[in-house]
């Protein structure tokens, strides 16, 4: 049938990864901001320390690669589940 297609996992897994391929390597500023909730000088700020821009001529790219590694160092570890201290 032709609704079996719609719940079939592996179809929707294979789409789901083609679509993280498809996604865009590169950002310009202001489609970063709207992507990290950002302001411009934030992310122009973190984007430099990162390594992360690239400029060609008068457009500024951004490798979202290059700055999500980046962000992983301010990851905190998750505290769900530990007790208190007293």
């Amino acid at each position: 049938m032709k609704e079996d297609k719609y719940f079939d996992i592996e179809k929707r897994t294979e789409i789901r990864e083609t679509a993280r391929k498809l996604r865009r390597q590169f950002l310009r500023y202001q489609e970063a901001e709207l992507v990290y909730s950002m302001t411009h000088r934030k992310l122009l700020e973190i984007a430099g320390k990162a390594g992360a821009i690239y400029r060609i001529n008068n457009t500024v790219l951004i490798n979202r690669d290059i700055f999500n590694e980046y962000l992983e160092q301010f990851r905190e570890p998750s505290t769900l589940g530990e007790e208190p201290e007293e």
